[in-house]
């Protein structure tokens, strides 16, 4: 078999690739170990947490926004621009959502007060907080394999229940045989020790506690809700001088929260049903043995929050993603072979608009007549 581009990987980064590359009108491969996309693209809270990042996320993230939007016009599934609601329920919290306004503009940033915060979520005691309507939500669990199905249908070819075996300079070696390529992404997250690990030194897995929940009454949560806890998750918060009081003032009064990493959250799926959480660890092995106490300090704050009376635990499960320093590795380890992982938990938010620039960046490889198709 041969391809202009062979991805490593069906997660969400491997299919943004895949996307680009079609686009161009690029022969694609997209090879993966299981029958279906199974990792941390599928069991994360469908936030697509534009706003509040900063940097290369940031550039990323904003890059990528109408390639969600697009390809889910494409491929029918349920995308929202339902943007994200930032609770505060402190003096320090509200200061950093002022700082952030006063930052990204009042635009990007809208300072809502206790009767609003509420017209949009049914939160206990609230000083305020803010929408962020730039952001978006999907499902995950219907998205990914309906991006899979619709990039089938422009002619990417998938080869599921394929393990790999080698990547080299044009070709990559499988256990359904060689599969010859001007270029190759490698896009497996955490599991880029298991073929780079040479690249792997600094990666860490991070493993979290999340759990889907059915409230017995009918709600409506339409943007993604984030907390005090969220703001010590992601970048942009770090604007604010203010942030170090709210890391203080968690770390002091609830140190188990601190201690869990917790990033107190929801969204709200298409059936109604909420997923909340979560918890950070890190480890080079995540420990398979759920902690139940993390699972309670994420129910019981939930609880605390949010005014919906008595729920269901429906589903509970661990998540895993890549964690370093940087937050993306990008790397070339041979000519034509790209190694790329989002190394901070933010694929969903940051995948098209990352794939796009390493789709660019492949340009030279990829460039001439596309190779005609083999067996």
């Amino acid at each position: 078999m041969t391809a202009d581009l062979v991805v490593v990987g069906a997660g969400i980064v491997g299919l943004a690739h895949a996307y680009h590359a079609v686009r161009k009108g690029l022969r694609v491969v997209v090879i993966d170990r299981d029958a279906r996309a199974v990792g941390a693209s599928v069991r994360n809270f469908g936030h697509c947490c534009i706003t509040v990042q900063d940097g290369d996320a940031l550039h990323y993230a904003q890059r990528g926004r109408q390639h969600w939007l697009d390809v889910a016009e494409a491929a029918g599934f349920w995308a929202r621009e339902a943007g994200t609601l930032v609770v505060a329920r402190h003096e320090d919290e509200w200061a950093v959502l002022k700082d952030l306004r006063a930052a990204r503009g009042p635009d990007a940033v809208q300072l809502l007060d206790p009767p609003a915060v509420q017209r949009l979520a049914p939160v206990h005691e609230t000083i305020g907080g803010a929408l962020l309507p730039g952001d978006l939500r999907v499902d995950p669990r219907a998205a990914v394999p309906a991006i899979a199905h619709w990039l089938s249908r422009q002619g990417v070819t998938f080869r599921w229940s394929t393990a790999v075996h080698a990547v080299d300079k044009g070709v990559v070696t499988t256990s359904r045989g060689p599969v010859e390529a001007r270029a190759v992404v490698v896009a497996v997250n955490h599991d880029v020790d298991r073929v780079f690990p040479g690249l792997a030194a600094s990666i860490k897995r991070c493993s979290l506690h999340m759990l889907q929940i059915r409230p017995h009454r009918d709600i409506s949560v339409r943007p993604a809700v984030l907390t005090g806890h969220s703001m010590l998750r992601y970048a942009g918060f770090g604007v604010s001088p203010s942030l170090a009081q709210v890391r203080a003032r968690i770390a002091r009064d609830q140190p188990d929260a601190a201690a869990a990493g917790l990033n107190l959250m929801l969204t709200q799926r298409p059936d109604g049903d909420l997923v909340i959480g979560d918890t950070h660890s890190y480890d080079d092995v995540p420990d398979v043995f759920a902690r139940e106490p993390w699972d309670a300090l994420i129910i019981n704050k939930i609880r605390d929050l949010l005014d919906i009376g008595d729920f269901d635990v429906r589903y509970r499960w661990q998540g895993v993603y890549a964690s370093a320093t940087d937050p993306f590795l990008v790397a070339q380890p041979s000519p034509g072979v790209h190694v790329v992982s989002v190394t901070s938990g933010i694929g969903m938010t940051t995948s098209f608009g990352l794939a796009a620039d390493v789709v660019d960046q492949l340009s030279p490889a990829l460039a001439g007549t596309p190779l005609t198709e083999g067996t």
